[in-house]
């Protein structure tokens, strides 16, 4: 660069900052006073933010600032506020009979409304945010109920929940594990799995329909009954209406028999609060299949 370049002046009497590039070279003009102003304030501002907020990481947390504010408070707070507006309602939500809950308009309405809530929040990662249930979770929208579908049974149900081990009340079955535990070999699981079959669809071997009718009779019929239509007081499906916990196909029903399930539900009680209970048993109850 030459001296002539070097001595170049902006039109405000500032140099160059010596950079050129293609012959383009970059004046050494200063920031503007407001944008200066303006980082210095935000320079400030973020010192007295990590005061006054929580801001600096430590081994187990962070600073609490001198506040005392947190979001997780800041929601406690919100939650607080919500639960003392429906306080009222809740208090005759949790002490009105159960079957007369849908009968009154106002406390019906916030049943279904608290109860989807509630649904969504504890229950829908199990049977689905629509309650049609999976693999192993009852559709919820049927009247096809293990345990009975009226509003008391559902209450039950969903207050101590099944084969868990947090409640002494809670419903409570078992199935043998048929083939495991060599109650029956592999040609009667076969031949029973056939018959159970036969009752809502077409099996793959007819000739063993018989034979799996006597095993059925002797093994099973204690607690699915004699025709198969299941005994909600144990728990035990109705095998006979073509609708599966678990699935319904041959493989499917061969690996029940053998190894049996056991489905767990948490016990609600130890979770929410009664009013939550009866909203969610009132929502469940509402969406199709209640009886």
């Amino acid at each position: 660069m030459s001296d002539n370049d070097s001595n170049k002046k902006s039109e405000q009497g500032h140099g160059t900052t010596g950079h050129s590039w293609d012959g383009i070279e970059e004046w050494d003009n200063p920031m503007p006073r407001w944008w200066l102003w303006s980082f210095y304030a935000c320079i400030v501002w973020a010192v007295l933010y990590t005061i006054a907020y929580p801001a600096w990481p430590l081994i187990n947390g962070a600073t609490a600032g001198v506040l005392g504010w947190s979001t997780r408070g800041e929601v406690a707070a919100e939650i607080a506020a919500v639960e003392e507006a429906n306080a009222a309602i809740n208090d005759r939500l949790a002490s009105a009979e159960l079957g007369s809950i849908a009968d009154d308009a106002e406390l019906g309405t916030y049943a279904v409304s608290a109860g989807g809530a509630v649904f969504r929040t504890w229950c829908a990662q199990c049977h689905g945010s629509g309650a049609a249930g999976a693999k192993g979770y009852p559709n919820l929208l049927d009247d096809d109920w293990l345990w009975g579908g009226d509003v008391e049974a559902i209450h039950t149900t969903v207050s101590h929940g099944i084969r868990n081990e947090d409640d002494d009340d809670a419903r409570y079955s078992e199935m043998p594990a048929f083939g495991a535990d060599e109650i029956l070999d592999g040609e009667q699981i076969d031949a029973v799995v056939n018959y159970v079959m036969s009752l809502s669809t077409t099996p793959p071997n007819a000739e063993q329909v018989a034979a799996g009718a006597e095993i059925f009779a002797d093994n099973c019929a204690a607690c699915h009954g004699e025709d198969a239509g299941g005994d909600r007081e144990q728990g035990a499906p109705n095998l006979s209406d073509a609708i599966w916990l678990y699935g319904g196909d041959y493989d499917t029903l061969v690996e029940t028999v053998t190894y049996s399930r056991y489905g767990v539900m948490p016990a609600w009680s130890q979770r929410l609060s009664e009013a939550e209970i009866r909203a969610v048993t009132t929502y469940v109850h509402q969406l199709g299949g209640g009886e």
